[in-house]
């Protein structure tokens, strides 16, 4: 028997392509020339239901856009959002989503193509993708999943056969992103901007289906605020997975925040190496604005205005309706500190609470700036210290840490089981390898120049963050001394 790509198990939908049309409109990918795919996400395929293998073998038009799976309904979605602070109308400029795909256990995942070409809102766009920035959101992606964090997801990367003109030619590509949703603080903010009241409520209802279903059994007068509360507690413990594995978003703009509560939108993103809390990583963030210590407040701010955009859906006047929405909006601060403090203990081996932790990890993080120590690197040898070991294996080692460490061990020592218990637990939170800037940057060099293989290799280590092997040595340590400042660019 013959197969095609139609015979992959595509089970599609487009409810948001249901909701009324200033939030979307219609928009047809871009046939490419050449057509060819570079990467394929085979494990993440077989979870959505489709057949990996027939998708490797025929799936490279769709990836594409040149043609549709079963049942897509191409849109381009319209959103607002505060860049950098200011605010402006937005939209999919280069990103056309052809639908839900329905997994086998019934949840729905948007299916993006990013990079297939000008749409309503590509405001003077060419509405095109290079290689590099599409495979740096796929490994960065893929290693965010690994590491537990909530995150977008990248099925295939498929190369078009073209050229996209930035600073120089580059080669075109197209990212397929699969999410939860695309629904961002940015939409509600141009649902709100448009001024019909029915757009806000409209959107709400969808958002509530896709993410917080449970709501639909509430009173309506109450959804809004229950939403918004949903909201700010998956983004409080977001915000703190980020910081406790030094990633930095680099464009906290409130149109790359979802309300799933995942990562999205992985343009100018880095992981510290040196810890240092003002790091700022993106080209364009001159002043500092999403350096990482800033994040939680950032994260914050956003909320606010997805709050204010919610002002219309909630009943009565609104002085009671901006005091409805600011209850939940005020317990970001508290939410995160607590999520912070339970992961941050994990890190440390702990089980049990004590009212001095919150300081035990703060000194340790003072410690590693005042010794410019390296995040991932003095985490991941906690464990053997935990046990003793302070010899030449131990990165961080007694001398940076100073009394630090005998503190630590006290603390370990008034909880149960044994030193060797603590670091078994470390262990499993606290990656040995993340997708260090300097290897990725090597990776997407030599695919560039049409070399896969150190890619694969980056992958294949990123998969398995929490285990040291033999195959991940030499992925475990930071760049090269005399390395100048690492600089990230958004990839448009």
């Amino acid at each position: 028997m013959h197969e095609s790509i139609a015979d992959a198990g595509w089970q599609f939908d487009n409810s948001y392509a249901r909701l009324p049309e200033p939030l979307h409109s219609a928009a047809a990918p871009v046939p490419v020339r050449a057509p060819s795919l570079v990467l394929v996400n085979e494990p993440l395929a077989s979870g959505l239901g489709l057949d990996a293998a027939i998708l490797r073998q025929h799936g490279a038009p769709v990836c594409t856009g040149n043609e549709l799976p079963p049942g897509a309904t191409p849109i381009a979605q319209a959103y607002a959002g505060h860049q950098f602070g200011h605010f402006t109308n937005l939209g999919d400029g280069r990103a056309i989503l052809l639908g839900e795909q329905i997994a086998p256990d019934g949840r729905r995942f948007d299916i993006q193509l990013k990079g297939a070409g000008r749409t309503r809102y590509s405001r003077g766009g060419d509405g095109r993708a290079a290689l590099g920035p599409m495979l740096r959101e796929y490994v960065v992606s893929e290693g965010m999943h690994a590491l537990g964090i909530p995150t977008s997801r990248s099925l295939a990367v498929a190369a078009t056969g073209e050229e996209v003109l930035r600073a120089t030619p580059l080669p075109g590509a197209v990212l397929v992103r699969v999410a939860a949703s695309h629904i961002r603080v940015g939409t509600f903010q141009f649902a709100a901007a448009v001024g019909d009241p029915r757009l806000p409520a409209a959107l709400l209802e969808h958002a509530i289906a896709r993410h917080d279903p449970a709501l639909a059994a509430i009173e309506p007068a109450d959804r809004a605020v229950a939403f918004l509360d949903g909201v700010v507690a998956r983004q409080a413990d977001l915000v703190a997975r980020w910081m406790l594995v030094g990633f930095v978003h680099g464009v906290m703009n409130t149109d790359n925040m979802a309300v799933s509560g995942e990562t999205i939108d992985y343009g100018p993103c880095a992981f510290l190496d040196t810890y240092d809390p003002g790091t700022v990583f993106s080209s364009i963030d001159r002043d500092g604005r999403y350096a990482y210590a800033n994040q939680p407040a950032i994260a914050h701010w956003n909320l606010a205005r997805l709050a204010e955009s919610l002002l219309p859906v909630v009943p009565g006047d609104e002085t009671a309706a901006v005091e409805a929405l600011r209850a939940p909006l005020a317990t970001f601060p508290e939410r995160y500190a607590a999520s912070h403090l339970r992961h941050a203990r994990a890190k440390l081996g702990l089980v049990t609470e004590e009212t001095g932790d919150a300081e035990l990890f703060a000194a340790l993080l003072t410690r590693m700036h005042e010794t410019r120590a390296d995040f991932t690197t003095t985490f991941a040898s906690l464990a053997r210290q935990a046990v003793g070991d302070d010899g030449p294996g131990s990165a961080a080692g007694p001398q940076p840490l100073g009394e630090w460490l005998s503190a630590w061990r006290a603390r370990l020592s008034r909880q149960p089981g044994s030193p060797g218990d603590a670091a078994a637990r470390m262990r499993q939170v606290n990656p040995v390898v993340i997708p260090r800037n300097h290897r990725v940057e090597e990776v997407l060099f030599a695919a560039e120049l049409g070399d896969l293989a150190p890619l694969q290799r980056l992958l294949a280590v990123l998969r398995s963050p929490f285990e040291e092997t033999p195959a991940n040595e030499a992925y475990r340590s930071g760049p090269p001394a005399g390395c100048g400042p690492y600089r990230t660019f958004c990839g448009t």
